[in-house]
């Protein structure tokens, strides 16, 4: 997943706090529901249009954050570039639609499904008779078993970065002629649809060196709609041509270059002309937004074609009305991202050890309220994230936070006083550079190895942290349009320290129930890989200020310690948002009894520092869900375990929270292969998850996406996987501007 998060586990009580017939509730309201997975909140807005619409040629320019590392994605440093080029150019046997769910690819399968369960798993595979690699060789047995042996983890010298459903396969054999493929599994695997998706050719994973350093800058054979012509480190750029030896529906471009731009400068390469497409932040959003009229709403949007919020058309300011015209021919697309925003909780040690705690602090926040401030300026369904393991739409997707329960002032306090903090407590004051309560960490233990590193968890497990959404601090503001319009960022002003740290609760912070201005409204970015908007408006008082009335709460204190978390935030330009939530949960949190300090950090040590080593006590971050959640969630919500040498492995766990229980469930799923039972089982894991309270889900992460008025089937994918060959200009005469090949 991202930026937002990963924190420490440690072995935790069991769930003695919530009552057994609290669970069944729970679970079994879930399951009455004949569909409990519902709908997604926003569809994909791509501009839908028949292939007939779509023009032959032109070069697509198309915004990533950098040039992959890598090839193959099936290494540790593959990112989302890694993704795309693999999408475009190589096999997949599944795919996924616009709710998420995965389906059979027609260009390369005409059918795959179990044919046998006793005594062993077989999945019978029955290719295009027409699939061929670009070089003329049929796609076949002996590539599943390539990637079969180099991922199954049998032999140390492929660097994998994840084998999860490779190493329950026995045996893969050619069918009863070339185009079958026969794969035997040695322990029954409910995920198998996950497998061979991407799938590369045996030149790629016959061999540790081709595997290992072969595939990271070049692939000599590939088969998709595309094939990759070029890499040109030193300009940024990834040249994609149309693959001459594509069977399926021919692609419509001639060309998609790739442009490694960083997100701060991606509004004035629009307005340049150097792009076609690119996903930016909320700001640029609405500078794009102000060229197009409001587009109606789309049945397939499914909201997320309502208008960004933002100036006043017929009140615009002279720089507002030279972007209308810099980005006339744009429109923004928008989704939801298939990810979510939590706040973890590291229940490895501290006051947050104790489930009383963690489930006091969870009852204390306000879930919609957090949604509502940071996607209805954006004009996207602002509902709270039900489910640690899947999104609305997707199939194992179920509202199981009623195993926890919602924002309940009273509940929170009981909670704590149980656990043996109470109001008004003596406190004894903490010398300079003592440590809070929940502080206890020693900081020169941060890096040292004492648990297993970010890269060997990552190694044990498919589902890794994305790392440019974790970078929710990694996007700056448009500098440009900052400095046209005078906006200046509030919350330094409030944020400061002399260490980068201060205390919600300790100054008079005023009360957070006026929502007149939202997160996104102050011009500062957060993206889909990264928040970052402004301070509230009125989030705060001038130091003095009486707080209102009711808003007072004396402090929590134990054995002379107050209970004061810390809450640690990046501190860069592009992560302005994740402070301002930040400060909003402080606030919520101050009024059961809970002070946070808030304490900021570089955004290169954020997570390697701080969340992956568990040295914090709150931390906000994100992780992506998966149509697999049985194969990739799990290293997520594992208990941690000791490894041979002493140290914790925590595999992703960065709470360290986890249940024998939670783990035995996830066990369960991946070895049924009754799918409703499976999905059954997963929404029960969930419920145990959110009864833990080591993370709570906030909200779904949105989509933004700046395009050409003209280009159809590209923008906000949301949960759907995009089709290349789709992808064009649309014909002349629609008045939009000609492709970016004949400008």
């Amino acid at each position: 997943m991202s930026h937002e998060g990963i924190a420490t586990r440690s072995v935790m009580r069991s769930v003695a706090f919530l009552g057994a017939s609290a669970l069944a509730v729970s679970v079994l309201a879930g399951c009455s529901d004949p569909d409990p997975a519902g709908k997604p909140l926003a569809g994909q807005d791509i501009a839908r249009a028949a292939r007939a619409e779509i023009a032959d040629g032109g070069t697509l320019h198309w915004a990533v954050d950098a040039v992959p590392e890598t090839l193959n994605t099936f290494q540790s440093d593959a990112d989302t570039s890694t993704t795309r080029i693999a999408q475009a150019t190589l096999p997949s046997m599944f795919r996924f639609d616009a709710a998420g769910r995965p389906e059979r690819n027609p260009a390369y399968l005409e059918s795959a499904k179990v044919v046998e369960t006793e005594p062993k798993q077989v999945v019978l595979y029955k290719l295009d008779q027409q699939a061929v690699w670009s070089d003329g060789r049929e796609i076949g047995a002996a590539d599943f078993a390539a990637q079969w042996r180099a991922l199954s983890g049998k032999d140390s010298a492929y660097w994998t970065a994840r084998n999860a459903g490779y190493d329950r396969i026995e045996k893969i054999q050619r069918g009863d002629n070339d185009l079958e493929v026969r794969v035997t599994f040695g322990q029954p695997y409910a995920d198998w649809r996950s497998l061979f998706s991407p799938l590369y050719p045996k030149e790629v994973m016959g061999t540790p060196d081709a595997f290992n350093d072969g595939a990271r800058r070049k692939l000599k054979v590939s088969a998709g709609p595309f094939v990759l012509k070029s890499i040109d480190r030193k300009a940024g750029e990834v040249l994609l041509t149309r693959n001459p030896r594509w069977w399926g529906e021919r692609a419509k471009l001639n060309e998609i270059v790739l442009r490694a731009v960083p997100r701060d400068e991606r509004a004035a390469a629009l307005a340049a002309g150097d792009l076609d497409l690119a996903e930016v932040d909320p700001a640029a959003a609405k500078r794009i937004a102000l060229a197009a009229p409001p587009r109606p709403q789309s049945p397939s949007a499914g909201g997320s074609a309502t208008p960004l919020m933002g100036p006043e058309r017929r009140r615009l300011t002279p720089a507002q009305k030279r972007d209308k015209a810099r980005f006339r021919g744009f429109e923004v697309r928008k989704s939801l991202e298939p990810a979510y925003t939590q706040l973890a909780l590291n229940g490895g040690e501290g006051p947050l050890a104790d489930e009383r705690v963690r489930r006091g602090v969870a009852r204390a926040l306000d879930r919609e309220k957090l949604a509502k401030l940071v996607l209805s300026p954006l004009g996207l369904p602002a509902e709270p994230v039900g489910s640690h393991l899947a999104l609305s739409g997707q199939a194992a997707y179920a509202d199981n936070s009623g195993a926890i329960g919602g924002q309940d002032t009273a509940e929170a306090q009981a909670l704590l006083a149980d656990a043996g903090w109470v109001p008004g407590g003596p406190v004894e004051e903490r010398k300079k550079g003592e440590k809070a309560a929940g502080s206890e960490a020693d900081k020169s233990k941060k890096g040292s190895g004492s648990e297993k590193s970010e890269k060997d968890s990552k190694k044990e497990s498919g589902k890794k942290a994305d790392k440019d959404s974790e970078k929710e601090s990694g996007n700056k503001g448009d500098k440009d349009s900052e400095k046209e319009s005078g906006k200046k960022d509030s919350a330094k002003d409030s944020e400061g320290g002399d260490d980068g740290a201060y205390i919600v609760g300790e100054d008079n912070k005023a009360d957070d129930d006026d929502e007149g201005e939202h997160l996104a409204q102050d011009g500062k970015q957060y993206g889909s890989k990264q928040l970052q908007q402004g301070g509230v408006p009125g989030a705060y008082a001038p130091q003095g200020t009486a707080a209102p009335a009711g808003a007072a709460v004396r402090p929590l204190a134990k054995d002379g310690k107050a209970l004061t978390l810390r809450f640690v935030v990046p501190q860069g330009e592009g992560s302005q948002s994740l402070r301002t939530v930040a400060d909003r949960i402080g606030i919520m949190l101050e009024r059961v009894g809970i002070r946070t300090e808030i304490t900021k950090v570089s955004d290169e040590s954020y997570f390697k520092d701080h969340i992956a080593s568990g040295q914090y006590d709150l931390a906000l971050y994100s992780w992506p869900t998966s149509a697999y959640p049985a194969t990739d969630a799990r290293p997520i919500y594992a208990k941690p375990v000791p490894a041979a040498d002493g140290s914790l492995n925590v595999e992703q766990n960065y709470t360290r929270v986890g249940t024998d229980q939670v783990d035995q469930l996830f066990d369960q799923a991946i070895a049924t292969l009754d799918e409703s039972e499976s999905r059954s089982l997963i929404r029960k894991a969930d419920s145990r998850i959110w009864a833990a309270a080591g993370s709570i889900p906030l909200y779904q992460r949105p989509q933004l996406t700046a395009v050409r008025t003209n280009i159809a089937n590209a923008g906000a994918f949301g949960f759907g996987t995009p089709l290349y060959e789709d992808m064009g200009f649309l014909k002349k005469g629609s008045g939009a501007p000609a492709p970016s090949s004949q400008r």
